[in-house]
C-alpha cells in the first residue's frame, strides 16, 4: 500500500513537471513566433523602402566624366545605398522595349537625358529625410531634377507605421497573456506541493532554505522550456523557407540570435518570479487554509 502511494505521488509530480514544461514552452513559442513576425515585417519594410526608385536627371551637355565623378561623390554619402549610371542610349533602349516600338527612329533624335538611379538606406526613406536629400541633390552642379513617386513614399511610410502599431499592440497583449498563463501554471504546480512546504517549515526550514530548490527548479524549467520553444521556432522557420525561399533574403542571424536570447531570458525570469511569489504565498499561509 505504501509503495502504491509513493508510486502515485511520483506520477503526480512527473505529470505536474511535464505539464509545466509544456505550458511554458507553448507560451514562449507563441511569443517567439510573434517576434519572428516582427523581424520579418521590419526587414520587409526596409526592403520595400530601399527599393524606391530615385532618378537624378542630368542636364543637357554635361560630360560623362563629370557624371561619373558625381556618382562617386554620391556613393560616399551616408544615406546612399546604391547608385547606377543610366546613359541616354540605355534609357532610350529600355523605353523602346516598354513601348514596343523604336520611338527614337520615329522622332529622329533621342530626347532622353542621362540619369543616375539611386537607392536610399531604409532609415532615410521617409518624407522628411527625402525632402532634405532632394534639396542636397538638386544643389549638385549638373543636376536638372530629382524624380521619384512622392505619393508612393508617403503611402509606404504610413502603412509601415500602422502595421508597426498593430504589431506592438498585439505583442503587449500576448506578453500579458503569456505572463498570466505561466504564472497560473506555476501556481498550480506549487499548490500541489503546499504540504511539502509546510512540512519543511515544521522541521525548521527557513524561507530561503525552502525557496532555494523550488527557484532552482524554476530556472531549469524556464531554460528547458525556452530551448524547446526555440527548437520549434527553428522548425517553423525551416518549413517556411522551404515553402517560400524568398524569405531567405530577409534573414538576419544577429537579430535572430537576440530574439532567441530574449526567449531564454523571458522563460527563466517569468518562471523564477512566478515561483518566488507562489512559494512565498504558501509559506505565509495558515495551516487551515492549506486544505481550502
Amino acid at each position: 500500500m505504501k509503495n502504491s502511494d509513493q508510486s502515485y505521488q511520483k506520477r503526480r509530480l512527473a505529470t505536474s513537471y511535464v505539464t509545466t514544461i509544456i505550458s511554458i514552452t507553448m507560451v514562449l513559442f507563441m511569443l517567439g513566433l510573434l517576434g519572428m513576425l516582427v523581424l520579418h515585417a521590419k526587414n520587409l519594410s526596409d526592403y520595400v523602402k530601399e527599393n524606391i526608385g530615385f532618378s537624378i536627371i542630368i542636364k543637357e551637355g554635361v560630360k560623362e566624366a563629370d557624371i561619373l565623378e558625381l556618382q562617386k561623390k554620391l556613393d560616399k554619402e551616408e544615406y546612399v545605398k546604391t547608385t547606377e549610371y543610366i546613359t541616354r542610349e540605355r534609357a532610350a533602349r529600355e523605353f523602346s522595349e516598354e513601348l514596343g516600338e523604336d520611338f527614337v527612329g520615329f522622332l529622329g533624335y533621342n530626347p532622353l537625358l542621362p540619369s543616375i538611379e539611386l537607392r536610399l538606406h531604409a532609415s532615410y526613406a521617409n518624407p522628411d529625410s527625402i525632402r532634405l536629400i532632394e534639396e542636397r541633390l538638386i544643389a549638385y552642379p549638373g543636376v536638372k531634377e530629382v524624380d521619384y513617386h512622392k505619393p508612393l513614399v508617403d503611402e509606404i511610410n504610413q502603412n509601415v507605421e500602422r502595421i508597426s502599431l498593430v504589431i506592438l499592440g498585439i505583442s503587449l497583449i500576448l506578453l500579458i497573456i503569456a505572463i498570466a498563463l505561466i504564472n497560473n501554471t506555476i501556481r498550480l504546480s506549487v499548490y500541489s506541493k503546499r504540504f511539502l512546504i509546510r512540512s519543511m517549515q515544521l522541521v525548521g526550514g527557513t524561507q530561503k532554505f525552502i525557496q532555494k530548490p523550488f527557484l532552482a527548479k524554476a530556472i531549469v524549467n524556464g531554460f528547458f522550456s525556452s530551448i524547446i520553444a526555440i527548437g520549434l521556432l527553428l522548425l517553423v522557420l525551416y518549413f517556411a523557407t522551404n515553402e517560400m525561399p524568398e524569405l531567405l533574403d530577409f534573414q538576419d542571424l544577429e537579430l535572430f540570435g537576440i530574439l532567441f536570447a530574449l526567449v531564454i531570458f523571458l522563460g527563466i525570469m517569468i518562471s523564477w518570479i512566478s515561483t518566488y511569489f507562489a512559494i512565498r504565498k504558501y509559506i505565509r499561509m495558515k495551516t487551515d487554509s492549506l486544505y481550502s
